[in-house]
């Protein structure tokens, strides 16, 4: 089993930033992809980025490439999610999850089959 909680989330600005983090237990994740996904009021969940656990290897949607980062820290097991240059159409509850091999989508998009979510962290951002 493995355990996914986020934290970071908040309240800010049009154009302030927000880093989210996303603490793993429960396994090794030296094969593992990690993903974040938001889903907005009213609207289905969406991908935002993924990072290769081992090589580091990232995958972004296009509405958030060059605004946003994900980044991990093997040492703490702990995924992150820089996002810079908000806009209110980012509020939404974000989630971390994790994709186990096989892999259906080799870039952790919208394709894949999450095996561990987390229960999310709500993101506001306000005009």
């Amino acid at each position: 089993q493995v355990q996914l909680v986020e934290s970071g989330g908040g309240l800010v600005q049009a154009g302030g930033s927000l880093r989210l983090s996303c603490a793993a237990s429960g396994r090794t994740f030296s094969s593992y992809a990690m993903g974040w996904f938001r889903q907005a009021p009213g609207k289905e969940r969406e991908f935002v980025a993924a990072i290769r656990w081992s090589a580091g290897n990232t995958y972004y949607a296009d509405s958030v490439k060059g605004r946003f980062t994900i980044s991990r820290d093997k040492a703490k097991n702990t995924v992150y999610l820089q996002m810079n240059s908000l806009k209110p159409e980012a509020t939404a509850v974000y989630y971390c999850a994790a994709d186990l091999p096989p892999y259906r989508d080799p870039y952790h998009g919208e394709g894949a089959e999450y095996d561990y979510w987390g229960r999310g962290t709500q993101v506001t951002v306000s005009s």
